[in-house]
């Protein structure tokens, strides 16, 4: 497949137009984002993230090759010459490419003869050897006497292994093109009556019938080369021919030479695989009179093809349906251009190189290291992922739904339309969406997607988004570990860096829609008539232009641009994320055995120590708490609610220290004996309870605070904050005492998500202005000015104040005219009293106190 840069012929050129792009496409995002007024913390992400895109894009091919090239060698020093690199480009690395391909195309021929040669010898010295061992056998175990035919047949087995040797050195000759023949006058009755005699003594049980005519037939031939073709086709014919019955051998002269004819009885040969047998290991199996190496045939057609003549299998005799097998050789050895053309491979059939030698089976494929591997590493192996053109259409669509409906709307069932669309795409590909906490994380995004809906408050909606964004990205790794929760977060902005290799691969699988040319062929067509006609009508009719208007966004260049930019953004915050859910990084630390201390007491008294420091300050609260205010203001010269303000950031900070100083003691103690596990669990035991009174403590002074000084948010969510802490110390409680915390980090996380879902559930701009209702009603303090920032969930309770100051609590609102995609339950609720107190003479508010 062609790359966008493959025509260009230098690698030079090709970087510099790959930067001049990016540079070009950069500066025009940029000028574009500052025409259309899109806010900088926008324009610039979207930007460079369309330059990374586009140079990927580009770049694609331009070092690849390289990769398969390393990928390759790291094969070939293996001993496997199968691999090949993909050269589409025209540039140097290109050229390197087709050169490394050339090298490997040679070395797998080299390897092939190599292993030919050993195969060749193998099968050679088999024969003999086995005639000679027969023979030696016979004489050992006297059924044969040493008589002079007997030891004739072993000198000839013998004198045949040594022209093997020599052999070795013909087959070096043949390697580089220079083997010869040695021919002379051979007598075919006499050479055929050797080689019976030898296949006799391997002892098969057949019988074999010789036929020369005319009896004095000559043929001029390499006697030994010879005699290796009718050995071989013996040793064939006798190997599938049943016990007992006959091969026939027959001879006889031809017109332009002579021709030799070998038939048996067997199983015979199928018409169409007569000409597989004579290829390399081409033998049909044990179940057709198997048994050999399959090299018998393919060293007879190559001796046969030096001599300058044929083989093949014809139909059997009549009345038989064995296998013949037919050689036609010239009077004369024609070995000049056979030499040339087939001894240069030493056994090479006319059939496909491809198939005349086995080679081994292609290894695993592996992936070659792109730029990315090298920076990512083992935490972030692509391992290839297939590209998804699906999920990249579906991002975008998520992209175009946000470019659509968020700009120039409040939150509301459209952001939580686009949200749900986005967490929709997101799980589809997710490779963990059969796990429980997974589908568990899914559900917990959902509803904290969901108070967008239901609360106009947008500092807990808000809230609620991030910590959907951090469970989702726990979901799709799957993690385990605070270290996992913590490096999926980072995970998810690099998933636009790590991806991008995913992303062209996914992009080139547009060339590959060939078969849906014509339905896009015809949504196009569709589009632009839609599109063409739709604007002549709006153009000519006003009801029909109101119609549109209301279907189709405000088109205008600046919300164009605004539109684009917030698509492009949705949808590769989108993509990002569909990517981490294909291919989640390896965010599992590898978990090292703990090494305790060798003594109790290196950690038992620190932890000791601080829990004497924990008693001694709740020594001091309670002092403070029966001594009264007036001894505090004695002591310390702070009033109750100044001393208790002070000390709640700390107390917050102490508590969270506390779950590190345990789980430190848990890595460090040793648990060999009973002693070791009691003095654990009572020491660090003590330290969560204390740490609980510590949690009571500071949520109490909190109470206070805000009883003298109001109720804001921020305070109302530090409490909520330092309650989950406290949580989490139970939760270390009940794994200490089950000596099981595996489930705590993940309980954490949910627990930390679902208790900002319960505080969004509470309505708390509502619970914070019936607080400061009901501390006005008690004690005529009231903010007026905050309570105006409040959200629209608070104005149905600050109605229920006195008439003379409800106009002044709600001033400020505004009658909002949101349409549906805006609904938002909190500001429906609040229309209708906000219509009234518009509507109503201006209050004026007292000054605050």
């Amino acid at each position: 497949m062609s790359k966008p840069l493959d025509l260009v012929r230098s690698i030079k050129v090709k970087l510099g137009l790959l930067v001049a792009v990016s540079v070009t496409l950069a500066s025009v995002g940029a000028a574009v984002g500052a025409v259309g007024s899109v806010p900088v913390w926008l324009s610039i992400p979207v930007t460079v993230a369309l330059a990374l895109g586009v140079t990927q894009l580009l770049a694609a091919g331009m070092t690849s090759p390289l990769r398969e090239m390393t990928a390759a060698a790291r094969v070939m020093a293996r001993g496997n010459y199968s691999g090949r690199v993909t050269a589409t480009s025209s540039d140097e690395v290109g050229e390197l490419a087709r050169a490394f391909n050339r090298m490997a195309e040679d070395l797998a021929a080299v390897d092939r003869q190599r292993r030919e040669l050993v195969a060749n010898v193998s099968h050679e010295l088999r024969t003999p050897l086995a005639a000679l061992c027969a023979v030696l056998e016979n004489l050992v175990d006297g059924v044969a006497e040493p008589d002079p035919a007997t030891l004739r047949t072993a000198l000839d087995q013998a004198e045949r292994l040594a022209a093997l040797a020599s052999d070795l050195l013909d087959l070096a000759r043949v390697d580089a093109g220079k083997a010869e023949l040695s021919a002379q006058q051979v007598p075919v009755a006499e050479l055929l009556e050797r080689a019976v005699a030898e296949a006799e003594v391997i002892g098969r049980e057949v019988r074999y019938d010789v036929c020369v005519t005319p009896p004095e037939l000559t043929a001029q031939a390499d006697p030994a080369r010879l005699h290796q073709l009718v050995a071989n086709l013996l040793d064939n014919a006798s190997r599938h021919s049943p016990a007992g019955e006959t091969v026939r051998i027959t001879a006889a002269r031809t017109a332009t030479g002579w021709r030799l004819e070998v038939a048996d009885e067997g199983p015979g040969i199928p018409v169409a695989d007569r000409d597989r047998v004579f290829e390399r290991f081409g033998t049909l199996g044990e179940a057709e009179g198997g048994g050999g190496t399959g090299l018998g045939l393919a060293i007879a057609r190559w001796v046969t093809d030096l001599h300058g003549g044929t083989i093949h299998f014809v139909e059997p005799e009549p009345r038989s349906t064995g296998a013949r097998v037919r050689v036609d050789l010239p009077n004369q050895a024609v070995h000049q251009k056979a030499e040339e053309q087939v001894m240069t491979k030493p056994v090479d059939s006319p059939v496909p190189k491809a198939t005349s030698t086995p080679t081994p089976p292609p290894p695993a494929a592996r992936v070659p290291e792109s730029g990315m591997d090298l920076l990512f590493g083992a935490f972030w192996p692509d391992a290839r992922v297939p590209g998804k053109l699906r999920a990249v259409l579906y991002s975008l669509a998520v992209g175009l739904l946000a470019g659509i409906i968020l700009p120039f709307r409040d939150l509301g069932l459209g952001t939580f339309v686009v949200l749900a669309a986005a967490g929709g795409v997101i799980l589809r590909f997710s490779v963990n969406r059969r796990s429980r906490f997974t589908q568990a994380c899914a559900a917990l995004c959902f509803l904290l997607a969901s108070t967008a809906v239901f609360r106009d408050a947008g500092w807990i909606v808000i809230l609620c988004f991030f910590a959907g964004g951090a469970v989702c990205v726990a979901a799709l790794v799957n993690g385990r570990t605070l270290p996992a929760f913590v490096l999926a977060g980072i995970a998810w902005p690099l998933a636009g860096l790590r991806g991008l290799p995913w992303l062209g691969r996914s992009l080139q699988a547009v060339t590959g829609l060939r078969a849906s040319a014509a339905a896009l062929r015809t949504v196009v067509w569709s589009v632009l008539g839609v599109l063409v006609f739709g604007l002549l009508f709006a153009s000519a009719d006003a009801i029909f232009a109101k119609w549109v208007g209301a279907l189709v966004p405000d088109l205008k260049f600046d919300s164009f641009v605004l539109r684009a930019f917030i698509t492009v953004a949705v949808g590769g915050v989108v993509l990002a994320a569909t990517y981490l859910a294909l291919n989640p990084p390896n965010v599992e630390p590898a978990v090292g055995s703990a090494r305790p201390v060798a003594r109790r007491y290196e950690w038992l008294a620190p932890v000791l120590l601080v829990d004497a420091v924990f008693l001694v300050f709740l020594a001091a609260q309670a002092t403070a708490s029966f001594g009264g205010h007036a001894y505090l203001e004695r002591i310390t010269g702070l009033t109750y609610a100044e001393y208790v303000h002070q000390g709640f950031g700390q107390l917050t900070v102490a508590t969270a220290l506390t779950l590190l100083v345990v789980w430190a003691a848990a890595r460090k103690a040793p648990r060999t004996t009973a002693a070791d596990v009691a003095w654990l669990r009572g020491s660090l035991g003590l330290l969560c309870v204390l740490t609980l009174v510590v949690v009571a403590s500071a949520l109490y002074r909190m109470h206070v605070y805000q009883q003298a000084y109001g109720f804001t948010q921020l305070r109302l969510l530090v409490d909520v904050f330092e309650g989950w802490l406290g949580l989490l110390v139970v939760g270390v409680l009940v794994a200490g005492l089950t000596l099981r915390a595996n489930w705590l980090p993940r309980a954490a996380l949910l627990s930390g998500a679902g208790l900002l879902l319960l505080l969004a559930a509470i309505n708390p701009d509502a619970w914070i202005a019936q607080h400061n209702v009901d501390r006005y009603a008690q004690t005529g303090k009231v903010d007026w000015p905050f309570l105006q920032e409040l959200s629209d969930d608070a104005v149905p309770v600050l109605a229920t104040l006195p008439p003379d100051v409800a106009g002044c609590a709600l001033q400020g609102y505004r009658v909002s005219d949101d349409d549906w995609l805006e609904w938002n339950l909190g500001r429906h609720r609040a229309q209708s009293t906000l219509r009234a107190a518009h509507n109503a003479p201006a209050a004026v508010c007292p000054a605050v106190r």
